[in-house]
């Protein structure tokens, strides 16, 4: 069974980072304008100054020069719902292998447990893929507000991905809670169970993972409660 590598590890570090909305691609050089005033350009100023013109000249040519930018973009969504809320907390790791998190405490009340139907607006990502979504539920937006399709089911019922599952119990009604589910009790032990993604796009996100069993199919999910009854 495949295991998380290390740069899904450091994946793991970054996204769970309190200051993932402020990644940056590297340091800013500012320049300062010459004044008239300034001695003749030297044989060697005039070399640094060609240099520098033919690499800005040379980038649009360069190729996947925005990747780094591309790759930086899908992650400044992930763990915004909510900050934790005493700064940074370190994840708990459950006996099967699940790693939890809280971005935010629930109201209390009625909590995820047997018998309980829960509503929950979700995003799934594939670690072994740079945080690729594979699952969102405001990709089916059936009254076309943007308010999405709450994944709906009953804690208990083996309908869900038995990882997930133990990583949402005891949450309550608005409660944030960030999961890693590990192969064995995620995707590649249970392929057909829920959350199944919902467009043509995620699913082939999700296929080239589970169905490649050289690859790591550790996948985390962000979590919120909706609505939940006992």
């Amino acid at each position: 069974m495949p295991t998380m590598n290390l740069f899904s590890w450091c994946l793991v570090a970054l996204l769970s980072s309190s200051s993932v909305e402020g990644l940056s691609l590297g340091k800013t050089t500012s320049y300062k304008h010459q004044s008239k005033t300034s001695p003749p350009s030297t044989r060697r100023s005039i070399l640094q100054q060609a240099t520098v013109f033919g690499i800005a000249a040379a980038a649009p040519f360069i190729p996947n020069i925005n990747v780094a930018n591309a790759a930086d973009a899908q992650f400044v969504e992930v763990g915004q719902q909510e900050r934790a809320p005493n700064g940074e907390t370190p994840f708990s790791t459950l006996p099967n292998g699940v790693q939890v998190k809280n971005f935010r405490e629930g109201a209390g009340g009625a909590s995820a447990q047997n018998g309980a139907r829960l509503e929950l607006t979700m995003k799934g990502r594939l670690i072994n893929l740079n945080g690729i979504i594979f699952y969102d539920t405001k990709s089916k937006d059936q009254n076309g507000f943007g308010e999405g399709t709450p994944l709906a089911f009953t804690f208990g019922d083996g309908s869900v991905l038995p990882g997930l599952e133990s990583g949402i119990a005891g949450m309550t009604k608005g409660g944030i809670r960030r999961i890693i589910v590990p192969a064995n009790v995620g995707y590649g032990g249970f392929p057909g169970l829920e959350p199944q993604p919902l467009t043509d796009v995620e699913k082939r996100a999700l296929d080239s993972v589970i169905k490649n069993p050289r690859r790591d199919q550790t996948v985390m999910f962000d979590v919120k409660v909706e609505r939940i009854k006992n």
